[in-house]
């Protein structure tokens, strides 16, 4: 295997991280429907599952259960911060060599929620 064919192999993998993170990225801090839960309202239904407990059916308290443990991960995802400016900076420097190379189309970025600002400042355009 040439060297050059090494660094493409590299510069590709590089691109495919940076383009996943800022995917993921968009994907976690994707506005969920509905009311938004707050980590006062996770802890106050967590305090009220326990109450269930005492009084619940097997199937109930296995239910309970699995509700106490989802609250829980979504509480410590709801600290975890995501810094979407430094994601997307890093999307921008590769997005376009990467379309390029994958044959990607801009519709295809808009379908995954890559906002049409973010895809013009990568150089990628609806002619493309």
């Amino acid at each position: 295997m040439s060297d050059s064919h090494k660094a493409a192999l590299a510069k590709g993998r590089a691109e495919g991280r940076v383009v996943r993170d800022y995917l993921e990225g968009l994907r976690a801090t994707k506005p969920k429907r509905g009311r938004k839960r707050t980590p006062e309202t996770i802890e106050k239904r967590l305090a009220k599952i326990d109450d269930e407990m005492t009084d619940a059916s097997p199937i109930e308290e296995l239910a309970l259960v699995q509700e106490r443990r989802d609250l829980q991960d979504e509480l410590a995802a709801m600290s975890e911060t995501i810094d979407m400016t430094e994601l997307e900076a890093a999307f921008v420097e590769v997005a376009k060599s990467y379309s390029d190379s994958k044959k990607i189309a801009y519709a295809s970025w808009r379908d995954v929620g890559v906002e049409a600002n973010v895809l013009k400042r990568a150089g990628i355009s609806r002619s493309a």
